[in-house]
């Protein structure tokens, strides 16, 4: 089959037929900055005055649905989190090592059972005294199924949190669960017990308060939030003292206005960025493209279920057809970009518990998929729909591959919570889906999210269920390890799940901007300043 190239990038057909609708095709960098620079100036922005009142400008393309982070697992909910809040325990970022956060330190006191001396002298944004009273009741609180807290599988290991004094708590979890030293330090923020009491995930979203190193000083739902920075952040911490006094992040859903605005110097900041797109950007004489790994790792849903809208996903055939209709391989090197890696399994490589060694694999295989869907009763293919959120890119040149062996596919592209609503509704046939895990490195936040019954899980076999939940509770790595490779090969068998690859995270920036990337994709403005 003929190479053919775009941006003079070899690959094959049908690839080149998914960037006819890129929302942006690639230009001369003066031609690119002269049509930004005109629709920016239609918004009458200043021009890169982050540095000068000292307010970073950040844009992204989802809003979450609540600030409070137990209610919110949209990417932007989890870095606003992480600023607001504070959480027992931190992990750093480049070495993994555990270190006391809200709690001075920790003792592992036998497999089910943590305790934890508290800091004293911390206070929440509102003034209220942190102690064991804050611990007890948030986690208490979102641990109750009752509660239906989005991100539910961050603390339904929890079986109670008791007050052993004003600074020392008890931890018991239900059964032994080895990763909840990476929750503790990633997910599991703490509220101020009385504020949270009183208003509740709805008033905690209206008027969020934390303890973290910015505060929250304006919230307009689906528009905007404003950070200040927290003067009074107390000093042991181990994230550091902020530098930068304010940012606001503005949800602007549309690519090419973010784009406008960070030229014109409305915007000091915005990620995800698309690679072509990135560099550039990247190559603007205000700007810089700073790009890293991630943990997020890209894959596609299959809805088998009772009442699923597309039967022909029952049929094991039409999975793997759908499978090896996909070249990753050149996805990954002309659209996905650098950095990025295949995956054969559904989990973040890093993780703890998480091998790519999967039997089998899929190639890319047109006419297997054809042949597989005629063996199937589909040798004209069939009509589908697709749901997707981001990396829209990605899911055209999809498409477009899926139509080459007969599948027709149609995109219905959505804010993320219309997706997983549509998900844990049974309305939705195919995902193109993406997940980092809420920042968590452990195998236990990845792929038991989507195969171990949960709301997300549209397949529902109970012998992965099974060896998943062993594996979670089990504290021996290698028999722990060993039962989640028993899964994931049976997910491979089945053709439950379209492996894709991890996805590599392109930045732009004001070059005004000290910045770095991390691979759990936290932006973290207690780590930035200004050059």
């Amino acid at each position: 089959m003929a190479d053919r190239r775009v941006n003079s990038v070899p690959f094959r057909f049908p690839l080149p037929f998914s960037l006819l609708r890129r929302p942006l095709p690639r230009l001369p960098l003066r031609t690119l900055a002269s049509l930004l620079l005109g629709a920016a100036a239609l918004t009458a922005l200043p021009a890169h005055a982050g540095k000068k009142d000292d307010t970073l400008r950040m844009a992204y393309d989802q809003a979450p649905e609540s600030v409070d982070p137990y209610y919110n697992n949209v990417r932007i909910g989890v870095i606003i989190a992480a600023n607001v809040w504070d959480t027992l325990l931190y992990r750093d970022p480049v070495t993994n090592e555990y270190k006391g956060q809200l709690a001075k330190s920790f003792t592992q006191v036998d497999d089910k059972t943590m305790e934890f001396e508290l800091r004293e002298g911390v206070k929440f944004h509102n003034g209220e005294e942190f102690d064991a009273d804050s611990v007890v009741y948030t986690l208490n609180y979102v641990a109750d199924p009752k509660n239906k807290a989005v991100t539910q599988q961050n603390v339904a290991w929890i079986d109670k949190v008791e007050k052993l004094g004003k600074y020392k708590v008890r931890l018991t979890t239900k059964e032994p669960f080895p990763g909840a030293k990476e929750y503790l330090s990633t997910t599991a923020a703490i509220h101020p017990a009385k504020y949270y009491q009183e208003v509740g995930p709805k008033g905690m979203n209206a008027k969020p308060v934390g303890s973290g190193p910015y505060k929250v000083v304006d919230y307009q739902p689906g528009k905007s939030i404003t950070l200040e920075r927290n003067t009074d952040y107390f000093k042991d911490s181990p994230k550091a003292q902020p530098k930068i006094g304010k940012v606001v992040i503005r949800f602007i859903p549309d690519r090419q206005t973010q784009m406008a605005e960070v030229i014109s110097g409305g915007e000091d900041l915005i990620m995800s960025v698309p690679k072509d797109q990135a560099e550039q950007l990247g190559g603007l004489p205000p700007l810089q493209m700073v790009t890293g790994d991630t943990m997020r790792i890209v894959f596609m849903q299959m809805n088998i279920q009772e009442g699923t809208p597309a039967p022909q996903l029952k049929d094991e055939r039409v999975r793997r057809a759908i499978i090896h209709a996909i070249d990753r391989q050149a996805m990954l090197k002309n659209i996905v970009g650098e950095g990025g890696g295949l995956i054969n399994a559904i989990c973040t490589p890093s993780q703890a518990g998480c091998t790519q060694d999967v039997t089998p694999t899929y190639k890319y295989d047109p006419a297997l998929s054809k042949k597989l869907l005629a063996e199937a009763g589909y040798p004209n293919g069939f009509d589908i729909d697709i749901v997707a959120y981001r990396e829209r890119n990605q899911t055209e040149a999809i498409i477009n591959y899926l139509q080459a062996v007969g599948i027709r596919a149609k995109l219905n592209f959505l804010q993320y919570a219309a997706m997983r609503d549509m998900i844990r509704a049974n309305k939705a046939a195919l995902t193109h889906q993406t997940w980092a895990s809420n920042l968590v490195n452990d195998v236990s936040a990845s792929t038991p999210v989507y195969f171990a019954f949960g709301n997300d899980d549209v397949t529902r076999d109970a012998q992965v269920r099974d060896l998943l939940d062993k594996g979670d509770h089990t504290i021996d790595s290698a028999t722990r390890n060993g039962l989640y490779k028993q899964a994931l090969d049976l997910i491979a068998q089945k053709a439950y799940a379209v492996p894709l690859w991890t996805l590599p995270a392109y930045y732009v920036a004001t070059k005004d901007l000290n910045f770095k990337p991390y691979s759990d994709e936290l932006i973290r403005f207690w780590d930035m300043s200004w050059k």
